[in-house]
């Protein structure tokens, strides 16, 4: 046989994943791993501590005046987790969910590696999808730490036993359990949006604390004119106007209307800024 005639050989490459699974594991062992990010978390841990520890000392019902989830405390331990949740959404949490996704692209610049990154080779849609997947675990992570932390404290010192809703109808310790993870998922869903501005945030500097300050102060705003009466017209837009809407999981029947138009519209603030994360950053010169 001729050397023409020989049959040529053609190396078949599997496509690669966008989402490489080590990839993904080295960006949450990098989130996890820092320092700052675990002092973080134990701030995030101490508050649902404080409460319950708090509410027990006094030894009596919170006072008519307190929150709805605060009331309940003495009477279900789940509650504790609620309370928690509620008073960390204000700062808290948001503060934490910035902290990371501020970093996600711009600390990485900051430090010199992002150059070294996309030579690896690695696409940039590939970079910013797993920055933005190690964004949405973190925020997951920090809500239900909160919520874990509450439960056990909760539990501890209150017991648990049958829910009585805000509705004022009871449901089993089982069910009640099941709605408090489901509103922790509905929280998390909501700051992963927060993740996504964050993340925008982070491809348009290269210093990371601008970046958090950037999402961190976005959160704060929105939370400012959503308490503004004058103009009203725009609550429906701003993205945590849905996010204090979880306690709608513990009516009876559930008020779904609320809830679902909080969750369309968080994926709507991930799209469009992810989007525009993704636009910024696939023309951006990276020189560092």
């Amino acid at each position: 046989m001729s050397v023409v005639d020989a049959p040529s050989t053609t190396v078949v490459r599997a496509p690669r994943s966008t989402l490489s699974p080590r990839f993904l594991a080295s960006e949450l062992r990098l989130i996890l791993g820092r320092r700052r990010n675990q002092a973080g978390l134990l701030v995030l841990a101490a508050v649902p501590v404080f409460i319950s520890i708090a509410v027990k000392s006094t030894l009596s019902q919170p006072g008519q005046d307190a929150p709805d989830f605060f009331r309940s405390i003495t009477g279900n331990g789940l509650f504790v987790a609620l309370a928690a949740l509620t008073i960390e959404l204000g700062l808290f949490l948001p503060l934490a969910v910035s902290v990371v996704a501020g970093d996600s692209v711009a600390g990485e610049a900051n430090i010199g590696t992002l150059r070294y990154l996309l030579v690896t080779p690695v696409t940039r849609l590939r970079l910013l999808l797993v920055k933005y997947v190690g964004v949405v675990v973190g925020a997951f992570f920090a809500t239900f730490v909160v919520t874990l932390v509450g439960i056990l404290m909760g539990l501890i010192l209150f017991g648990g036993g049958p829910m009585t809703l805000l509705s004022g109808t009871q449901i089993s310790f089982g069910a009640g359990l099941l709605r408090v993870v489901l509103a922790a998922a509905y929280l998390a869903l909501g700051l992963s949006a927060l993740g996504a501005v964050g993340l925008f945030a982070s491809t348009l500097t290269e210093q990371p604390i601008a970046a958090m300050i950037a999402t961190i102060m976005f959160s704060s705003t929105s939370f400012v004119l959503d308490s503004i009466p004058q103009v009203a017209w725009l609550h429906p837009y701003l993205l945590t106007h849905h996010w204090l809407d979880f306690g709608d999981l513990f009516r009876d029947p559930i008020a779904w209307n609320n809830i679902v138009a909080g969750l369309v519209l968080a994926a709507s603030y991930a799209v469009v800024f992810f989007a525009a994360a993704w636009a910024r950053f696939t023309t951006k010169d990276v020189t560092s």
